[in-house]
């Protein structure tokens, strides 16, 4: 198992950077190359010689912004890490065992949402869960479980022996300039103190940005954060190396 350092690592999302290309491209049948543009790799390689520790990319099922090829040649050009987010159906399990990545977060999937909404329900999906996380440490990839901060989850993905969590901010995000901001916060942190008492790695991500990272960095035992949205977003401004410079050095 992987012992968390004193210093927060930074996974950078590069997602929605794909879904600029899809907005642009979606019939095109190049998804890199000529005028087809932005290239999530070429942003992932920037994000990398800006700081970021690893690369994060989610391979819907539907492929509504990273298609198959982009995680194949991040998976090659990236000098960091690979971490593969991904539903449970059998044919992106197949991929990520061909593909062997880093890591693969399993995440749930809803082709209603516009980006992932909620929690792995881990306790109630325990025996396809547990056969997927086998056969992803048979192949040497290191899993998480993206759950929401609730002790029956997180005591279920203990129980099924992934390495890894990443606890599902999102409510404490939403509830930020609102009341409850307080109670979520708490949660996480309750949540984390109990993953860490149970042997797993804490990761966290889900509506991180640059002013809630403050109280996200309070939450105890966390190794790494994975962010996307904010980055992208800010890297419209002031570009990529300084939006990942900046979000880098909350996290020294």
């Amino acid at each position: 198992m992987t012992t968390p350092s004193s210093t927060i690592l930074l996974g950078v999302n590069v997602d929605h950077c794909a879904t600029v290309r899809q907005a642009r491209f979606r019939e095109h049948m190049l998804d890199h190359g000529d005028e087809v543009e932005p290239d999530p790799v070429a942003f992932a390689l920037l994000c990398e010689e800006a700081g970021a520790d690893g690369i994060t990319m989610h391979l819907r099922e539907d492929r509504r912004h990273v298609q198959d090829s982009d995680i194949r040649r991040a998976h090659e050009q990236i000098k960091t890490r690979l971490n593969f987010e991904m539903g449970c159906s059998d044919e992106i399990v197949a991929l990520a065992l061909d593909l062997k990545p880093h890591s693969a977060c399993l995440v749930p999937e809803s082709r209603e949402e516009v980006t992932t909404e909620g929690g792995l329900d881990v306790a109630g999906q325990k025996a396809r869960i547990a056969d997927v996380v086998a056969a992803m440490t048979e192949h040497g990839i290191i899993t998480s479980l993206f759950i929401d901060p609730d002790p029956t989850q997180i005591e279920a993905a203990a129980e099924i022996k992934s390495p890894w969590i990443e606890l599902h901010t999102g409510a404490y995000a939403n509830a930020y300039y609102h009341e409850g901001r307080a109670k979520e916060l708490q949660v996480l942190k309750q949540g984390a103190e109990f993953a860490h008492q149970l042997g797993l790695v804490v990761n966290a991500g889900h509506g991180i940005n640059y002013t809630n990272i403050k109280e996200v960095i309070t939450i105890p035992h966390l190794h790494e954060l994975n962010i996307g949205h904010t980055i992208v977003s800010r890297a419209l401004f002031v570009g990529i190396k300084q939006a990942v410079q900046e979000m880098k050095a909350f996290l020294a």
